[in-house]
């Protein structure tokens, strides 16, 4: 069986790294990895693929940036030869941005099977472009691998049949069991005893510049109360230094971290402000609380079952919010089910009764 995997972003890589190990151990399935360069510089790419203990793509597409139909387009430009010349049995996708649909667009029109992990996730906001992605990907698919049951309800009621979907759990869970025990030698240097994480990316929050100037003089304010540690994206950095925005000294700027050492920011945090999907996963198994600065989530277990808060763009709010949890006003997560590091298992042992 010939497996082919396409990554893209970050993200991916932390998804990608259980389900390439798992399916190492099975002699019959050749794999190959395609990293089509959408996200690439060494803190962002190369850093990761040590970390995560992945082998170095066999093929980088190397698209680089642009906007969000330039990037589709090239990707698949680029895509279609690679799939013509390898003929795999089998494409994986993972998550939600533009190399995961791209790639199953190609696939799916040269008959090749997909199969989507993390499939299922739904903001119910098709004014943010992943959601647009989630959706084609899904339909695409022809197995969809889900981390829980509000992932299989919504692909149930968009009409995919019940035989497509194949409830896993979290990959992104996996890595983070793998390598918990080892982020501590990788803690960024200089960190106060106490503080909170924060991150910051989302076109919603920093491209517009009156809500990134409002949302960093909260960091400010807040910081008063406890320092906050912020590794800053290399577009957000770019959008602060336009604005020119006096930043707190006890607002600590870092550079993007790799895999471990942001594992580490985040276990040890009092709590993580934040805009990203994955971080509210990580937190909720780690136990640690997190705000997140988005009107809605395609995860809301992580709000049901975990430490998650969504709190839109309530400056106000999120003033509160950091203020109950500074007072020791938190919740204690649920277990979530399947959330228990053999999720990439679970794929491998799906897609070998294909085999």
């Amino acid at each position: 069986m010939r497996i082919l995997h396409v990554v893209g972003a970050r993200p991916n890589f932390m998804k990608a790294a259980p389900v390439m190990a798992a399916l190492k151990r099975c002699e019959q399935v050749q794999q190959t990895l395609v990293h089509t360069g959408q996200h690439y510089d060494s803190n962002m790419s190369d850093v990761f693929f040590e970390q995560l203990g992945m082998p170095l793509p066999d093929v980088n597409l190397e698209v680089g940036s642009g906007t969000h139909a330039q990037q589709t387009a090239e990707i698949i430009s680029r895509f279609e030869p690679v799939i013509s010349g390898s003929a795999p049995d089998w494409l994986l996708v993972y998550g939600d941005v533009n190399s995961t649909v791209a790639a199953a667009l190609v696939c799916s029109k040269l008959g090749v099977s997909v199969g989507h992990v993390e499939a299922g996730l739904r903001s119910h906001d098709r004014q943010m472009p992943e959601e647009i992605n989630r959706l084609i990907t899904d339909q695409l698919s022809d197995l969809l691998f889900t981390p829980s049951a509000d992932a299989d309800q919504n692909l149930s009621r968009e009409g995919v049949p019940a035989a497509k979907i194949r409830r896993v759990g979290n990959v992104m869970i996996d890595t983070l069991v793998r390598l918990l025990p080892h982020c501590d030698a990788h803690r960024p240097p200089g960190l106060p005893p106490r503080y909170a994480a924060v991150t910051l990316h989302r076109p919603s929050n920093v491209d517009d510049p009156g809500s990134l100037r409002a949302l960093l003089e909260a960091l400010n304010e807040l910081s008063d109360e406890i320092p906050m540690v912020f590794p800053v994206h290399p577009r957000t950095r770019q959008r602060m230094e336009q604005l020119n925005l006096a930043i707190s000294p006890r607002v600590l700027l870092l550079d993007p971290l790799p895999y471990l050492g942001f594992l580490a920011l985040q276990k040890d945090a009092v709590l993580v402000i934040t805009d990203s999907g994955g971080v509210q996963e990580e937190t909720t198994f780690l136990g640690v609380p997190c705000l997140t600065l988005r009107e809605n989530t395609e995860r809301p277990i992580t709000v049901e079952l975990g430490t998650n808060l969504v709190i839109g763009r309530d400056l106000d709010r999120l003033r509160r919010e950091v203020r109950k949890i500074l007072s020791g006003t938190t919740r204690k997560p649920q277990s979530i089910p399947l959330w228990d590091g053999h999720a990439a298992e679970r794929i491998a042992e799906v897609l070998l009764g294909f085999a």
